[in-house]
Parts: structure tokens; sequence; C-alpha cells
């Protein structure tokens, strides 16, 4: 019988610097090891003083997940846009992909981050858009 899976869509505001690249290098090594010896997968984006963030995997495995974020203290706020039951991942491969959000794509995420309930389908493709390959 074929493992369930969840996807979590959530953002939160960082409390700590997001210009410097060591310390946001090392809460994506991090999150990429974690999640790599969990069995989750996704992709973090840092845009703007604000985290977004996709995950996919066990439901068990993402509500620690969740409780863990909701006690790290590198951000705060935490709004889940979305959680619920996929298919299939869309974050195959990646245990924990960096998104480069290009001058192409900040304006459209700046629109999404500015809705109070945005569309996670729409982040979820947003995500993928600027984790592929050029």
């Amino acid at each position: 019988m074929p493992t369930r899976l969840d996807r979590l869509v959530y953002r939160s505001v960082a409390a700590m610097p997001t210009e410097a690249l060591l310390p946001l290098a090392e809460l994506l090594g991090e999150a990429q090891r974690n999640n790599e010896r969990a069995g989750l997968t996704g992709a973090l984006a840092v845009h703007d003083g604000r985290f977004l963030q996709v995950v996919e995997g066990d439901p068990g495995i993402l509500d620690q997940l969740q409780r863990r974020l909701g006690r790290d203290r590198r951000h705060r706020d935490i709004d889940v846009l979305d959680r619920r039951p996929i298919e299939r991942r869309a974050f195959d491969g990646w245990s924990m992909a960096s998104a480069r959000i290009t001058p192409s794509l900040a304006p459209e995420l700046d629109l999404l981050m500015a809705e109070s309930a945005p569309s996670a389908d729409r982040i979820v493709g947003l995500m993928l858009e600027s984790v592929a390959p050029d």
C-alpha cells in the first residue's frame, strides 16, 4: 500500500538577518540534512525578510516538523497557507531546494505575499519555477 503524502505550504517573518549568505546557507544545509533523514522534500525561498516554504512527506513527519518550526527562533508569525494530501511529490529529488527569487519572479511573489490568503497552488508553481534548471 502506498504511503500517504501531505504538502505543507507556509510563510513566516524572518527573525534573523536575511541579507547575509552564511546564516541562510547554514539554515538551508540544516533543512536539507533533516529533511533527507526524515524523507521530506520541498523548497525554501527567502524574500524581503520573509520565509516561504513548501514541504512534502509523511503526514506524521510533517506534524513533527510543524511543532519544531513553531519553536524555531529564526522566524516568527508562522502562517500555514495550506496543508493537504497530495498524489505525488512536486519537489521529488530535492530534500530542500533553495528557491532563487529572480527579478522576473519577485513582483508576482510580492503580490502573493501581500494577499491575506494567497493561492498555495500558485506558490508551489512559483517555487517550482524558481528551482527549475536554466
